[in-house]
């Protein structure tokens, strides 16, 4: 799954390349090849990770840091965030005092990890919390004025909102109101116009120049964490009790980090290198629960925190109990953080079936209307507001576009969109608010969600065609993917697989390597589970490489590839170990594909 990327020229098409089987150019990365030999020599790295780094634009100087990213060297000072100070004393002076403290959190991975941080760090020092989840069906996102006024019955004080709040104007003036004391702690777009809070600290204010705007939710909370922590032990908290040590809890922040696609440099890539290590020690409960329902055997990495612990994380949220994912990542107990799991993991099952309903009814949709325009857009009754997230996000990889999907109810409909490398989609969607054609919404480049009278429907779709197709033909915006370099099927080993796990972690910001096999022949191609196609590669005098497309047939990808008939193809994809039963071997992870003849 690829974005497209921003191009403001015609620059040539890797092997002649310009529309592949998923509709998108290739493009090869440019590499200094003296930069490329420079940083292989110094750094003591094979020539290839020289040469991935040299795309990425890593220099000499920053290479090191690059390769080995540590807290010491990437982590601010919390104080540079605007109001962080503010937030940090008066949380500081709740926890010395034996005030109960609130923490309202969304109930996505990023909400769920900066909530479980945030209680399990306030309880080491002796805090009291109390975490409340919102109902993502009755209540939506983000804080909402009867469940502020109920903490504030039940005796709490001051509330942090975590990966919420930017936007909450009218609850915030109700939670003042009431006497309330509220903290946000979010990262989502901000206008000029802030809501009225003790203190709001989002590196992506207007008026914020830490340089932290992509940090996820769960980034700030731990700077947060930090800076209480410094407070608490300037006031001399810790001469009778133990200070905690904070880096126990970056599995959380790591965990956080991947799953909302932030940009994974500086501070994003530390916390995740880290988080990592932490992670692997299993200590926490919750965490080595959902490992263990996975399957997970080994150290884990990136991929695993996006594609087996997030989506079951969120998989409450989204079809179950918004306030299971907080809960398993926040609890002491082995037998609660097992049947929570467990729940979860029935959960995200459930949800895969109700994605793959709501996804064919879209395409349906989309495939009778025809119509071409700037952003995919589509709606449907009856649809589970919990996966019309995902099912965007599908959309957006089928059709090169930015997508919206909304599920109607009555006459208001809830959407979520995805977006494309170059288009803000929650700039779009803030403008929408504006000026008053959706009723709440809000987001970040890459992902918005939003609420609006069905009647304003086709006023919305206009607006966002008209400016996002503008940004498309201005910043002349075309599909495709980057390409590292070509590869022979008998490369792919676990030898250079091994030699790229230097460049880990991979995400937003540091793609994963992209190779081509030129003029590859397929030796056998079958299906494998629903959707994904399984096959092997010729290799002349040497085994035949295995490979694996996720998620490709019924589309013209799959469909050409199981119908190869001996026919050559180029084909674009990642190299990955695949461990199964104890053994590993080396598997080609095929993105894309473009017929040779």
């Amino acid at each position: 799954m690829a974005d497209p990327a921003l191009t403001t020229d015609a620059p040539e098409s890797y092997l002649g390349v310009d529309r592949s089987l998923t509709d998108k150019q290739w493009l090869l990365r440019q590499v200094d090849e003296r930069l490329a030999l420079t940083l292989s020599q110094r750094l003591g790295v094979p020539e290839i990770v020289g040469r991935v780094l040299a795309a990425r634009d890593v220099g000499l100087d920053d290479a090191a840091a690059f390769l080995n990213p540590t807290l010491r060297d990437q982590l601010p000072d919390p104080s540079r965030l605007k109001d962080m100070d503010i937030a940090a004393e008066r949380l500081a002076s709740a926890l010395m005092q034996g005030e109960l403290i609130g923490i309202f959190g969304d109930y996505d991975v990023d909400g769920a990890t900066s909530s479980a941080l945030l209680a399990r760090m306030f309880r080491a020092v002796g805090g009291r919390t109390h975490t409340y989840i919102p109902d993502r069906i009755t209540e939506g996102y983000g804080p909402n004025t009867p469940a502020l006024l109920k903490l504030r019955e039940a005796g709490v004080s001051v509330v942090v909102t975590v990966d919420c709040g930017t936007m909450a104007h009218g609850p915030l003036q109700a939670a003042r109101d009431a006497g309330l004391d509220v903290i946000v702690v979010d990262h989502h777009a901000a206008e000029a116009g802030l809501p009225v809070a003790t203190a709001i600290v989002n590196p992506n204010r207007l008026d914020d120049d830490s340089g932290q705007g992509h940090l996820a939710a769960v980034g700030v909370a731990f700077l947060l964490a930090v800076a209480v922590n410094r407070v608490l032990r300037g006031a001399g908290w810790y001469t009778s009790r133990q200070e905690p040590d904070l880096t126990q809890w970056l599995d959380l922040v790591a965990l956080g980090t991947v799953c909302d696609v932030v940009a994974l440099k500086g501070a994003n890539r530390a916390f995740v290198r880290q988080g990592l290590k932490v992670m692997a020690a299993r200590r926490n409960l919750g965490l080595s629960a959902l490992a263990d329902i996975g399957g997970l055997d080994e150290a884990p990495v990136a991929f695993h925190l996006g594609f087996v612990m997030g989506p079951r994380v969120n998989a409450g949220g989204r079809i179950g109990s918004s306030e299971l994912g907080a809960r398993l990542l926040s609890t002491e107990d082995p037998a609660d953080a097992s049947e929570i799991a467990h729940r979860l993991d029935g959960f995200n099952t459930e949800r895969k079936d109700i994605e793959s309903y709501v996804l064919g009814q879209a395409i349906d949709v989309l495939e009778a209307e025809g119509a071409n325009r700037a952003t995919v857009f589509v709606a449907g009754e009856n649809w589970h507001p919990g996966v019309i997230g995902i099912v965007a996000s599908r959309l957006k990889d089928r059709y090169n576009r930015p997508a919206c999907v909304l599920a109607i109810d009555g006459n208001k409909a809830v959407g979520s969109g995805r977006s494309v490398v170059g288009v803000d989609l929650g700039a779009t969607v803030i403008a929408a608010r504006q000026l008053g054609i959706i009723e709440k919404g809000g987001g970040h480049q890459m992902a918005a969600g939003f609420t609006l009278p069905v009647k304003n429907m086709a006023a919305f779709r206009d607006l966002l065609d008209e400016r996002i197709g503008k940004r498309i033909r201005d910043a002349g915006i075309v599909p495709t993917l980057k390409v590292d370099g070509a590869i022979a099927a008998g490369g792919i080993t676990l030898h250079t697989i091994e030699q790229l796990q230097a460049l880990e972690p991979y995400g937003s910001g540091n793609a994963e390597p992209r190779f081509v096999i030129p003029n590859a022949r397929l030796a056998h191609a079958d299906v494998a589970g629903a959707d994904h196609l399984r096959f092997t590669l010729d290799n002349p005098g040497g085994p035949q490489a295995r490979g694996i497309a996720f998620r490709c047939m019924g589309t013209p990808l799959g469909e050409a590839l199981l119908n190869h008939g001996g026919k050559p193809f180029h084909l674009l994809g990642r190299l990955r170990i695949n461990r199964w039963q104890g053994r590993s071997y080396p598997q080609f992870q095929l993105d894309d594909a473009a017929a040779v003849w």
